[in-house]
């Protein structure tokens, strides 16, 4: 038996060390495929710290925390019982083989049985969980369930391989302990045992059946580590396997090396890994493709990261799209690029190398393109297969997106790999990004696929066009004329200084005021600009304005994928705040903010940026603004006026929260205003819910799925919450059209409001200005 067992172990080892060694490398050339990105290589002290932060801290899946426990400890358990498979190596030969140096030193046997024991009760509370959310259990015919659309039998057996090798592990040493009772050996004692030598006894078998039980045990682990070599060395594309090595290097190469998130500032084009210069457009190549139109168009990165994803669907479960009933899952999108990008690489190889051409095809090279018409039918067709596209298939048709659901029998070449309803889905909100435990950058490939189809294809929402057109001819995306932006201070008791007409220079004022579009143009921003600019004279800030000279700061063209025009927009704003001298610049818009802080040093314009709630908590601290509480009967009105204890609840703008970090300011600022009593939503800050309005979505109209303003309104709305304050003229449009929706249909209350937290704290403050009311005299008695 030993010696069957001995050649079976070696065999098996042997396939599957060399399987898994060539898949390596076939993982590694595929990645390669992608365009060159030298952003990832900077700062690598600071990239290692990065790593064994995240590594060790389990940082990224502190958001799930049992699952982060679990996770650790059988994550840690692959290294710890690695040293575990070796010593088995060698008990199929000897069964009394230990591990020279550490075989017995009770610290590392310590070590071993606790981690084994932890990733035992860690794998248990995985499936559990796993099985706690199947899709069965799940609404929406299973869409609510974070691992909807998963690979479940990858999953499956990713999990069956863990348990097993933890069971031959302790059972190993359980066996191992009886082998040196039996022997009296000096080692075989409950110090090297602590915790195997107390599950039962090995009396009924001899020496000879221990060390036969050893054997087999021995061989059976070794077994069912190997095939879970085979089994992934023969599926590449298996994610939830793949990443316990994938993960490392994604995690190292991720955009920021200080650790944080991949949002905030979308990175430019780039061609052959260098920024496209736009002032000299005409040099480019004819044929350089302009944001991503094939899967080869991604860079080296991106394919890292499709290939990293583990299809835990944290994104899924977080993506305000998916969850109203959109075709747009991240998790889905990552697995559908990954497994193109491993279907087209030995199209894109041997297009690199004619020799591994050759040896495909078995036929001598006189032209590359007939002989990969005969290459290999499979590869061909993903080949042809174009990237963006009609998939084929409905909302609820087809989980893969890969167009499994084909009811016109086209070819695979006609079906896209992405539909177009996915890639103009996304609010670019950053859920994805801010959950991902892996580091993947979902926004940047989404909006990349975006440049490829605005910029090259001219494919996109029609409303789009409109939206273009405006900016480009009026700079602001509703067309209105610039020489209203300066409306919204008609009537002020005080005067707005203007750049340029009352200050020569931004060097004069401690701030300048940022206006924006909607600010400037929308009705009910325009409250909130009144507000800001009443509050800072008050505080006796000083500050000025641009008027007329202001324009779009390009955040929706560019979130559109319409770069050329975010140029344009941005260029000559960075060009006026420079020739000015801005340097402090406060902003009521959350994604001017973004774009003004984050985007615009790409450009040369480097200022500090703060949003109105962080400077107003400011002056609230410093006591330059003094918000008053209301009189104990003053009923709640319009407009931010509060009455005592009035329950508020606030929602956080995805471009101030997730992409900047922004959480604290708005609520101290909306906690120092008196008699109110605050309500958080159950999603909130790094988990809030987008309002629906973000990645131009905006100006498109929402007719897939049910409203996203709606859904978020509606949990708003169920704090029971009098007031919804937010911080972002966008989400003020989305919240108050989704409150009023509700409000005609009698699901909210009439007395709900949103309104910004300037507006709160201009009422608060007006009140310690106003003389009180004189009291109402006691009526006389009768």
């Amino acid at each position: 038996m030993q010696v069957a067992a001995a050649i079976l172990v070696i065999v098996v080892t042997v396939i599957g060390v060399a399987l898994f060694a060539r898949t390596v490398g076939t993982i590694a050339s595929r990645i390669r495929v992608g365009q060159p990105d030298p952003r990832r290589t900077n700062a690598p002290a600071t990239r290692t710290v990065t790593l064994l932060r995240e590594f060790l801290g389990h940082t990224r899946m502190a958001r799930l925390p049992v699952v982060a426990a679990a996770h650790w400890f059988v994550m840690v358990s692959f290294g710890v019982l690695f040293f575990s498979l070796l010593t088995a190596y060698g008990q199929v030969f000897d069964p009394h083989f230990a591990l020279p140096l550490i075989g017995h030193f009770f610290l590392y046997e310590w070590a071993v049985e606790a981690i084994a024991w932890l990733s035992l009760a860690g794998i248990l509370v995985l499936i559990a969980i796993r099985q706690k959310n199947h899709p069965r259990f799940a609404k929406a015919d299973g869409r609510r369930s974070r691992f909807f659309g998963s690979t479940w039998w990858q999953a499956y057996y990713v999990e069956a391989t863990i348990l097993g090798v933890v069971l031959c592990v302790l059972s190993l040493r359980f066996l191992e302990y009886w082998l040196g009772q039996t022997e009296g050996s000096d080692w075989a004692t409950h110090l090297h045992f602590p915790t195997t030598s107390w599950l039962g006894t090995g009396d009924a078998l001899t020496q000879d059946g221990l060390e036969n039980a050893i054997i087999v045990v021995a061989t059976l682990k070794i077994l069912i580590s190997m095939a879970w070599f085979i089994t992934v060395a023969l599926q590449p594309a298996m994610g939830v396997a793949w990443h316990r090595f994938l993960a490392f290097f994604n995690i190292w190469f991720k955009r920021n090396a200080d650790g944080r998130t991949s949002l905030g500032a979308l990175q430019p084009i780039a061609v052959n890994g260098e920024p496209v210069d736009f002032e000299n457009i005409d040099e480019l190549d004819e044929d350089a493709a302009l944001g991503v139109g094939k899967v080869e168009d991604f860079t080296w990165k991106g394919l890292l990261d499709f290939s990293t994803c583990t299809e835990c669907g944290r994104c899924q479960s977080q993506c305000p799209a998916w969850n109203t009933d959109k075709p747009l899952s991240p998790k889905l999108l990552m697995m559908a690029l990954r497994d193109h990008a491993h279907e087209k690489a030995p199209y894109l190889q041997a297009l690199a190398n004619p020799t591994y051409l050759a040896a495909k095809t078995g036929q001598p090279l006189e032209g590359v393109a007939p002989e990969l018409s005969e290459f290999d039918a499979k590869v061909r067709a993903a080949h042809e297969r174009p990237l963006i596209g009609a998939t084929g298939y409905g909302a609820g048709d087809a989980p893969d997106m890969l167009g499994a659901y084909n009811p016109d029998g086209r070819g695979a070449a006609e079906l896209g790999v992405i539909d177009p309803d996915v890639l103009w889905s996304c609010t670019t909100c950053g859920a994805c990004v801010e959950q991902c435990p892996v580091d993947i950058e979902h926004v940047d490939h989404i909006v990349d696929m975006r440049r490829y189809q605005v910029l090259i294809e001219s494919a996109f929402p029609s409303e789009l066009g409109g939206l273009f057109k405006n900016l480009e001819n009026n700079q602001n995306p509703w067309g209105m004329n610039p020489r209203a932006r300066l409306d919204w201070a008609k009537d002020l008791p005080f005067e707005v200084k203007q750049v340029g007409q009352d200050v020569e220079s931004l060097a004069d004022v401690e701030y300048l005021f940022w206006v924006g579009c909607a600010g400037a143009f929308e009705d009910r921003a325009k409250k909130t600009t009144r507000a800001v600019a009443e509050l800072l004279h008050t505080a006796g800030v000083d500050f000025a304005v641009l008027g007329d000279g202001e324009s779009c700061t390009g955040d929706p063209a560019r979130r559109a994928g319409n770069e050329f025009l975010f140029q344009m927009l941005a260029q000559p704003n960075v060009e006026v705040l420079n020739e000015l001298g801005a340097q402090k610049i406060v902003v009521t818009c959350a994604h001017c903010f973004n774009t003004l802080s984050n985007e615009y040093p790409q450009l040369g314009g480097n200022y500090e940026v703060v949003h109105h709630t962080q400077l107003l908590n400011r002056l609230v601290r410093d006591k330059r603004l003094v918000p008053v509480a209301p009189p104990a009967d003053q009923p709640a009105a319009k407009d931010g006026v509060t009455a005592a204890g009035t329950p508020i609840t606030y929602h956080d703008p995805c471009y101030l929260g997730r992409h900047n970090n922004v959480y604290e300011a708005p609520r101290e600022l909306i906690g120092a205003l008196p008699g109110v009593e605050y309500r958080e939503m159950e999603r909130s800050k790094e988990r809030s819910f987008c309002c629906g309005a973000g990645g131009a979505r905006m100006w498109m109209e929402e007719t897939l799925g049910t409203r996203i303003n709606t859904n978020r309104t509606a949990e708003a709305v169920a704090t029971g919450a009098d007031k919804i304050a937010i911080g972002c003229p966008f989400c003020r449009v989305m919240m108050s059209d989704g409150l009023a929706a509700q409000q005609a249909d009698g699901s909210a209350r009439e007395e709900v409001e949103v309104v910004d937290v300037a507006q709160m704290l201009l009422a608060a403050v007006r009140r310690g200005q106003d003389p009180q009311p004189a009291a109402e005299p006691e009526p006389s008695p009768v």
